[in-house]
């Protein structure tokens, strides 16, 4: 899908959130609910083509794939996080929002330590 079509079908189920948000909230909720859903799967649809693109210049430097692997799965859980995180903070969730987006940077960082574990390897070799 195009932006243009995106941003229309975001619009549109924004002001269909609004307009039951006086009636009925739960349905405000759901339809919001909804429409970030379609847009998350449009997201990943763009992601992967990144995806395709990161195997591609694999071919081109020499680098490991376990780090470009490690990486992408950073990216996704980074967006995976932030859609949670978004929809539970419309549904007035904050506090479960916050750990949400906790877990996830502790994941992250628990994910990076072997990146940076060779970082320092390789420092010290070439130190030593």
């Amino acid at each position: 899908m195009s932006m243009m079509q995106i941003g229309a079908v975001g619009v549109l189920g924004a002001l269909m959130a609004v307009q039951f948000k006086n009636g009925k909230a739960e349905y405000a909720l759901y339809m919001s609910t909804a429409i970030g859903i379609f847009l998350f799967f449009c997201i990943t649809e763009r992601l992967e083509l990144f995806v395709d693109m990161i195997s591609q210049l694999k071919t081109y430097i020499s680098v490991d794939a376990g780090y470009i692997s490690t990486m992408l799965k950073m990216l996704g859980l980074t967006y995976i996080a932030e859609f949670s995180s978004g929809i539970c903070k419309d549904a007035g969730y904050q506090t479960i929002a916050v750990q949400i987006e906790t877990f996830c940077k502790l994941t992250i960082l628990a994910m990076g330590m072997p990146v940076l574990l060779a970082l320092f390897e390789t420092i010290q070799g070439f130190l030593s």
